[in-house]
């Protein structure tokens, strides 16, 4: 699974931690999402996409693999 965090982050100017702090999580686990390291849970992805107010569809994209 492919994300645009990095890109949405920077959009907005924040950090990983400032992103982690607003949705419940820590920073690592950002990380490892924007890497492709770990996929979010639903419910992660949806406070992430509303935190951007984006769709969780502009902010994940499956692979041809997924």
């Amino acid at each position: 699974m492919k994300n645009s965090i990095r890109v949405e982050r920077a959009v907005v100017d924040i950090s990983q931690q400032q992103l982690a702090d607003a949705v419940g999580v820590s920073r690592q686990t950002i990380n490892a999402i924007e890497k492709g390291r770990f996929v979010p849970s639903t419910v992660l992805a949806l406070k992430i996409a509303r935190y951007f107010n984006k769709k969780v569809d502009d902010i994940f994209v499956l692979d041809d693999e997924d």
